[in-house]
């Protein structure tokens, strides 16, 4: 039984023709944490508004190591007011050797995050108890979706893009 397991596992590998993957550092490479209304804030008796962004970035450092920042953004408001605003770059250099153009994007667009975001989302917690407000956990992310959603626009606006070019079938003239 523990052969079969261990065959299964090594079939991917296989797939991507001696494809390997390693964490070489992982790091933060920015932190930041803002309470411009403080202490005010801390009386205010509304119910706070959270909002999130994620972005990410990729560098290739050399043929097979790339640096992927994973930026956070937890923005609250106390109505009309910025309770505060937690920032965090979670950055990692990767190795990655052997993977076809698809393979490649795919490990550093949803793989890599994937590694990183546990650790962003600590320091995100960390920042916000420390600042004196109430602990608060940001729920897990689905990176796979998020990158197959990223994949999706990006078709939609290749072929968006392929039909105003002149002389495609759509963008001819009638």
């Amino acid at each position: 039984m523990s052969e079969d397991i261990a065959n299964g596992a090594a079939a991917p590998a296989e797939a991507q023709q001696g494809a390997s993957f390693s964490v070489e550092k992982i790091y933060t490479r920015d932190v930041s944490f803002e309470s411009p209304n403080a202490p005010a804030v801390f009386n205010e008796q509304v119910q706070p508004e959270l909002s999130m962004n994620l972005n990410q970035r990729v560098a290739q450092l050399n043929d097979s190591a790339f640096e992927v920042v994973l930026g956070v953004t937890l923005t609250c408001k106390a109505g009309d007011k910025t309770a505060y605003l937690a920032e965090v770059q979670q950055a990692g250099v990767f190795g990655l050797a052997g993977f076809d153009p698809a393979g490649l994007d795919a490990m550093l667009g949803a793989q890599c995050p994937a590694i990183l975001y546990p650790y962003a989302r600590s320091a995100i917690s960390d920042l916000v108890s420390n600042g004196g407000f109430p602990p608060f956990q940001l729920q897990p992310i689905n990176f796979d979706a998020l990158y197959a959603e990223g994949l999706r626009q990006r078709a939609e606006q290749q072929g968006q893009a392929d039909a105003l070019q002149p002389g495609s079938e759509t963008a001819g003239n009638a």
